[in-house]
């Protein structure tokens, strides 16, 4: 396994990285929010939309946000690494949990897709 130098971060710059991500975050929440009160007031119009069609656009919601505070506690976690080792741990960690997720998101928008696109008989 590769060996680092010792590198140490200073407490003021991994707090103001910290704080950064945690500014992100809570603007991707609001970005989010309002995305889900367009998507609540379109539901609301006197044009029908297929129920399968709110589902898929729900699931789609929802792995978005999932993946986003996955993506924001990975990278909380980065910044508070206290060495490359532990980062590079920490990058390998993530990108293996994430390909599983990614897989499975990928294995249910499929499904919802086909449900949403199937005609009614």
């Amino acid at each position: 396994m590769t060996t680092f130098p010792k590198f140490e971060i200073p407490a003021e710059m991994r707090d103001l990285a910290v704080k950064g991500v945690d500014q992100a975050r809570k603007a991707f929440d609001a970005f989010v929010g309002a995305a889900q009160k367009a998507a609540e007031q379109a539901e609301k119009s006197p044009i029908a939309i297929p129920a399968a069609i709110k589902d898929l656009n729900t699931k789609v919601m929802s792995i978005a946000q999932t993946n986003a505070k996955a993506a924001f506690d990975h990278a909380e976690a980065l910044v508070k690494a206290k060495d490359p080792q532990e980062a590079l741990s920490l990058q390998t960690e993530y990108l293996k949990a994430q390909m599983a997720v990614l897989q499975e998101q990928a294995k249910e928008l499929g499904e919802a897709a086909k449900t949403a696109m199937t005609p009614k008989a």
